[in-house]
């Protein structure tokens, strides 16, 4: 694999799993989230398989910042082939009306202004390299189909992640550029630790929930990725076979 790939939210979780994984393939990563060290030690270990890669400290959020990111991908491989929208937070459980304003700017600023701007930097420089074209595949959630109680910001920003999905699909057309959404249910991470400990059901319990190996989620990305740019896979769902997702509620 020659791909040029840059990953969003890169130094934990299910970001820092498929950087890896892209890295067991061969691919040359470019590694952006907010903290440098994590990414620092992801770069490491990205390295420590074969793999090219380098460490770019950016918010998302920030319109200039993910300029300059994109400006330093392209000064260094000259292209970018593969763009994973990954970057993501949480918030603290509430009901919508108790929801403080600040959580649902953070959630709405990371989850979708980021993604937004990722996106409109992607665009511009898969048009423009040559070979033209390129793919964007984010990462959107169980709750982009159903929510948990308690979570409408998380689960109002994952459903704009699939607009942007639709949106980037059909506009990236023209272009050579494919535009695919992973929805991802209980991969293990320290997001999901409380999942084994009990979390609250749609019908008021708490209620333990099985977990998967974030393995699996990294692995399939990697395969959406690696198809050729005449085929995509528009939505992927990839969770806990035992989550409680088909019936939720």
């Amino acid at each position: 694999m020659e791909q040029v790939v840059l990953v969003t939210g890169s130094g934990s979780g299910i970001g820092r799993a498929t950087a890896l994984a892209f890295a067991e393939c061969k691919a040359k990563v470019v590694l952006t989230g907010r903290r440098p060290e994590p990414l620092e030690e992801c770069a490491i270990a990205c390295r420590a398989r074969g793999a090219e890669a380098i460490a770019y400290p950016a918010d998302v959020g920030n319109p200039e910042q993910v300029k300059a990111l994109f400006a330093a991908v392209h000064k260094q491989f000259g292209r970018l082939d593969v763009l994973f929208n990954n970057a993501g937070t949480g918030t603290m459980p509430a009901p919508i009306e108790d929801v403080p304003f600040g959580q649902w700017e953070r959630a709405i600023a990371t989850n979708v202004t980021g993604a937004f701007l990722c996106t409109q930097e992607a665009i511009r420089l898969m048009k423009a390299q040559d070979p033209k074209g390129g793919r964007i595949i984010n990462n959107g959630s169980i709750s982009a189909h159903t929510p948990r109680p308690f979570s409408a910001p998380y689960t109002i920003s994952k459903h704009a992640m699939t607009g942007l999905t639709r949106s980037t699909a059909l506009e990236g057309r023209a272009h050579n550029i494919a535009c695919g959404q992973i929805d991802i249910g209980n991969a293990q991470t320290s997001m999901t630790a409380r999942m084994v400990h009990g979390v609250l059901q749609a019908d008021g319990r708490t209620a333990p929930e099985p977990v998967m190996d974030v393995e699996h989620a990294a692995a399939a990305v990697v395969h959406m990725a690696t198809l050729p740019l005449d085929a995509n896979v528009l939505f992927m769902t990839i969770m806990a076979t035992a989550m409680p997702y088909v019936g939720r509620g």
